[in-house]
């Protein structure tokens, strides 16, 4: 089965076509750009991204948002992680972490899926703490400052094995049983 995704990010595109390929989902990349609401509530942002995304190529498709929830920021900066990161980057980002004296820290995905009918919303969680030192590669966003529990390593020092553990990975996962359903058995 092909679907499109509509996403600009490459590392994200890679990593769900990792994710989804095995499971007989082809990604068709979709690379446009839409205008996400500013706002800390991610089913929001999620929906009216996917409406916008739907109305611009008019055929199903899916989306994703991918956001952190700081414990010491009383769970920001969730839907407005992406303007965090862009500000802040790497370094610094793990500086305001440290200098809050708590680290703790959950990553969530929300994939929004639209059939053309229908919007489903799908979610993954996965706990973890932010290192004083970003580790790793930089080039996948914050992938170098996220230690998910019960690792010594960030995202990006795993490489493709955080496939196996991610919010992403929980959430496509969903997508992917509700997609085998929504076929029905060949």
């Amino acid at each position: 089965m092909k679907i499109r995704f509509m996403s600009g990010n490459q590392h994200k595109i890679a990593e769900v076509q990792r994710i989804l390929g095995p499971v007989g989902v082809e990604i068709v990349p979709v690379a446009r750009k839409i205008e996400e609401l500013q706002t800390e509530d991610v089913e929001r942002l999620v929906r009216d991204k996917l409406i916008k995304a739907f109305q611009a190529i008019g055929h199903p498709l899916f989306i994703e948002h991918t956001g952190l929830y700081l414990k010491g920021l009383n769970g920001l900066p969730a839907g407005l992680t992406q303007i965090f990161w862009d500000r802040l980057e790497a370094d610094r980002f793990a500086a305001l972490v440290a200098g809050l004296g708590e680290t703790a820290v959950t990553a969530k995905t929300v994939l929004g899926y639209c059939d053309g009918c229908e919007i489903y919303l799908f979610e993954g969680a996965i706990d973890g703490t932010v290192p004083p030192l970003p580790a790793g590669s930089k080039e996948f966003q914050w992938d170098c400052v996220f230690v998910p529990d019960g690792s010594t390593q960030t995202f990006a020092e795993m490489g493709a094995a955080k496939d196996d553990i991610s919010m992403r990975r929980k959430a496509l996962d969903q997508f992917a049983a509700h997609l085998k359903t929504a076929r029905g058995p060949r």
